[in-house]
């Protein structure tokens, strides 16, 4: 990979998608919420190999594919007045956990052109971390939101094609 190919890890808009519990989640429509962001971690996919092992066969085992489990995604954020992420978190704290989004986070290039999406199916928070607060401290409120989901795909085709906007 030549070092024009490498993409920069800091240009991405995260957009929040309604999608009920057992929604395909086919159709596109607007976001519930857009967000810049200041981190994003965790879009990951691991396999868990089984392993096989045959009679006679004394040099290595057999090795095939297991389940396919994701990573929790964490969003990090400079602290707002908006309350959308603590909302969405609320609401599925008391009860309401068919309220699923569908997440995406869309990968721009240095002039601000976007790329390609990840998307996070069936997004769930799991965890909502308050920043921390010193009064000594001159460090801009950052907010942590932890999202598990059912799928991680990778959209060839943006869903954003202008940073900041939409298609």
């Amino acid at each position: 990979m030549s070092l024009q190919q490498a993409l920069i890890g800091f240009r991405f808009q995260v957009d929040f998608h309604e999608q009920m519990l057992g929604d395909k989640g086919k159709g596109e429509a607007l976001p519930l919420c857009r967000g810049a962001f200041s981190e994003c971690s965790g879009l990951e996919a691991s396999m868990e190999p089984k392993v096989i092992r045959e009679g006679g066969r004394n040099w290595g085992v057999v090795q095939r594919m297991g389940p396919v489990s994701f990573a929790t995604v964490i969003l990090k954020c400079g602290l707002t007045r908006s309350d959308d992420l603590w909302a969405w978190f609320s609401l599925v704290g008391e009860g309401a956990y068919a309220h699923r989004l569908k997440v995406t986070i869309t990968q721009f290039d240095a002039a601000g052109l976007g790329l390609f999406s990840w998307a996070l199916v069936n997004a769930l928070p799991v965890k909502f971390k308050a920043p921390d607060l010193n009064a000594s401290g001159k460090e801009v409120a950052i907010e942590e939101l932890h999202l598990a989901h059912e799928g991680l795909e990778r959209l060839d085709k943006p869903l954003i094609t202008k940073l900041g906007g939409g298609q």
